[in-house]
């Protein structure tokens, strides 16, 4: 039987509408951590056919680790100037921000990384693919499986969320869309590191900022 306690416990544990949280209980004969998995799926179904509309609105975000060592900028698209002020989608976008700061992506998507990048780093794994000793009719497929994980490591989108290591930058987008009812769309960013591209001692910013997140 589903409860009232149930219903409640079930909307703050996921920010889904009462009905739909009612719905996914009954789905489910009352297990909670199922009831989580379908709304998840629910909601990002739903929120698969708003990623195609027009998001026109939202922020720039600007985030600076303690010390001045680490600054970033990011907008963050959304559809309407009333989500685009809610605490909610602000926190949303300083996340993003600190995200950012910790994981040091280079590109926004994979159709942002120049084409060129990509076939010297195919022509470097491959090379160290035969090196290891491995056959050459399947280092191909081994190759396409580390450019994978190339593209996993240095595009935002792709990238853990240092949140939640389980979801990517992109599965947490997704998410948001379902929360606002409304596309979600981070368009750009930049990232700047103090000393950037200078010999200095090895100090690991990334790790310092991904601490300050979780902390």
């Amino acid at each position: 039987m589903v409860t009232a306690s149930m219903v409640k416990e079930l909307r703050e544990r996921t920010g889904a509408g009462m009905m739909d949280c009612k719905r996914a209980l009954q789905d489910t004969n009352g297990d909670i951590d199922k009831a989580i998995e379908l709304l998840r799926e629910r909601g990002l179904a739903a929120a698969a056919k708003k990623s195609g509309r027009i998001a026109a609105e939202g922020l720039v975000d600007s985030y600076i680790h303690f010390g001045g060592k680490i600054g970033v900028l990011v907008e963050v698209n959304c559809e309407t100037d009333f989500v685009a002020k809610t605490d909610d989608f602000k926190s949303f976008v300083r996340d993003i921000a600190m995200h950012i700061a910790a994981a040091n992506p280079q590109y926004l998507s994979r159709d942002d990384v120049p084409q060129a990048v990509v076939d010297k780093e195919r022509e470097i794994l491959r090379v160290q693919t035969l090196n290891e000793g491995k056959p050459e009719k399947i280092a191909d497929k081994i190759v396409d499986g580390r450019i994978s994980k190339f593209f996993k490591e240095v595009c935002l989108l792709e990238q853990a969320y240092v949140r939640d290591p389980d979801k990517t930058v992109q599965d947490v987008v997704m998410e948001n869309i379902a929360k606002f009812g409304e596309n979600i769309n981070i368009r750009r960013f930049v990232r700047y590191e103090m000393g950037e591209g200078l010999q200095k001692r090895e100090d690991n910013f990334a790790d310092e900022v991904s601490k300050q997140m979780n902390g």
